[in-house]
């Protein structure tokens, strides 16, 4: 990990006289508060992912709308980015950052504490809220602390390197805490613990945050609510009928499924309507007129569209078809924090050597290799295997063979594309849009993350339903052949266990196929130079 007390804004000089907010001396603190709210905030985008079975058979919450508990959150924090940016660039970032990580500590704790659905989706869309505030302040921070150069790199390779790690974090921690059926001596169920677990860190961050950062400028403008608006309800309608679209209930020909989508589409055009004719829009034109950026921004929402579905599907095929204990399978994936953790040193040395272009296009192709292979996971989903597996306990699947190497793989791959990225993303920006240029960087992240799961949940659940389908005469002739009473229930769960893999390896499939587009984009379309990252020149401005 990078070593955050090198991490001096005194290292080197900005050009184009970047706005510097925090002190020198606070810099390694500042860094290390600013990782932490970053964990906080990534960590809980995969955190539920283990406990999801629980949360679902404690709240009564059906497999369909399980993946609301992942996209509402992902859906909130993306659809307010852009939002939370604004803020922080009119009425300062350290404000801005206070204040999310307070939400996000309320919200945590209703969610923990959440005896129904509906609250508990309501947290989650609550934290997305919080979370939405804190991190383009976060990033903005890093920006305008750390001159462009070294000091930069090693902090925006710390930066890119947490986002990665929380992700995998969020898994382990959460099939730990999954596990427990007490804690410091009071009964509670383990699902709920991670929820809880953000309530104390987001409050001690909260109450460093005036003791180790100084407030930014603030920059004087109006708030485009509007936008804000039709932005944030346009994205949830597409979401929602991509959701609905891959339920066996409704399909693509339902009016709950086309009534959504057309409604999020018009309300996206209103939105770029909007954008053009206010005087202080909440995404500014300009945000994207620079090239490397723009590929930088499509980047980095195709990317984790395809990471944040493998971490779902997988975390689900380890449990429900290896018969992984929810601990076992938050362990299965330590590998990628080491992994990503390797990806991100190579980039953060080389960065300074190599063209973005190279890194974060090999990385790509790495993690979509890995994601092709695990759509060849080897299973036998025929009856008699099925009710075999089940019988031992879990289906014939060697991790060490089939996943480990590829998790590894995946791992390596991201961190070669996330601090290039992060890097192109937010650079040349003016230090008057770092909020929002930090907005739209993230933004990208979640949305692409929630489209991309409600995407490939539709593909996986369009092929579950086929396959329980064809399976569910040969089962139950199976469980009777066997001798066995042929309970709905357990032939419910035999369908589920065949039919599931079919599922989870055509996601996998198509989760490959975006990121060889995001590779595509990248190969394509960014050449901005890598000694033109070392300066913060005007805009327009091409060093080398």
């Amino acid at each position: 990990m990078t070593d955050v007390e090198s991490l001096d804004p005194a290292e080197t000089t900005s050009s184009a006289g970047a706005e510097v907010s925090t002190p020198s001396k606070h810099a390694g603190l500042a860094l290390v508060l600013i990782l932490t709210a970053q964990l906080m905030v990534v960590l809980d985008s995969t955190i539920a992912n283990i406990a999801l079975p629980f949360i679902g058979a404690d709240l009564d919450i059906s497999q369909a709308n399980l993946t609301w508990i992942v996209t509402g959150y992902a859906l909130a924090f993306g659809g307010l980015l852009l939002l939370g940016g604004r803020l922080g660039d009119l009425y300062g970032r350290r404000r801005l950052f206070m204040i999310g990580l307070v939400t996000f500590a309320v919200a945590s704790a209703l969610g923990g504490l959440a005896t129904n659905e509906a609250l508990l989706l309501a947290s989650r869309a609550l934290q997305g809220v919080g979370a939405a505030m804190a991190a383009p302040a976060a990033l903005a921070l890093i920006t305008t602390t750390f001159p462009a150069g070294p000091a930069r790199n090693k902090a925006m390779a710390a930066y890119a390197t947490m986002s990665g790690v929380g992700a995998a974090i969020g898994l382990i921690l959460g099939g730990w805490l999954t596990g427990l059926d007490s804690f410091v001596g009071l009964d509670v169920e383990g699902w709920r613990m991670t929820f809880l677990i953000n309530v104390p860190i987001g409050l001690i961050a909260a109450f460093m945050v005036p003791r180790v950062l100084t407030e930014s400028e603030s920059h004087p403008g109006q708030m485009d609510i509007p936008g804000a608006i039709t932005g944030t309800l346009g994205l949830l309608g597409i979401v929602f009928g991509l959701s609905r679209a891959g339920e066996e209930a409704y399909g693509w020909d339902d009016p709950q499924t086309i009534i959504p989508l057309i409604a999020g589409l018009a309300l996206l055009a209103a939105f770029a309507f909007i954008e053009s004719r206010v005087e202080h829009p909440l995404l500014p034109v300009r945000i994207f007129a620079n090239r490397t950026r723009a590929t930088s921004f499509a980047a980095m929402m195709i990317a984790p569209a395809a990471m944040f579905s493998m971490f779902f599907f997988l975390s689900l095929f380890i449990q429900q078809i290896m018969g992984f204990s929810s601990l076992e399978a938050g362990f299965a994936f330590l590998p990628f924090s080491f992994g990503i953790v390797i990806g991100a040193a190579l980039s953060s040395n080389l960065i300074s050597r190599v063209d973005p272009r190279f890194l974060a296009g090999t990385g790509t192709l790495l993690a979509a290799v890995a994601l092709f292979m695990f759509s060849r996971i080897p299973i036998d989903e025929s009856p008699k295997a099925v009710l075999s597996a089940i019988a031992d306990g879990g289906a014939d699947v060697n991790y060490w063979t089939h996943i480990f190497p590829f998790i590894i793989m995946m791992a390596v791959g991201m961190g070669l594309v996330f601090v290039p990225l992060t890097l192109t993303a937010v650079h040349h920006v003016r230090a008057e849009d770092s909020g929002i240029g930090s907005g739209v960087l993230n933004t990208m992240q979640q949305v692409g993350g929630a489209i991309g799961l409600a995407t490939l949940s539709t593909v996986a659940l369009h092929f579950t339903n086929k396959q329980a389908t064809d399976v569910a005469g040969p089962m139950a002739d199976a469980i009777g052949t066997n001798g066995g009473q042929v309970d709905p229930s357990f032939l419910q769960a035999a369908i589920f266990s065949s039919s599931f893999p079919e599922g989870a390896t055509h996601a996998f499939l198509a989760a490959a196929i975006l990121m060889l587009a995001a590779s595509a984009v990248i190969w394509t379309f960014l050449d901005v130079k890598h000694d033109e990252l070392a300066t913060d020149a005007p805009e327009g401005v091409h060093v080398g």
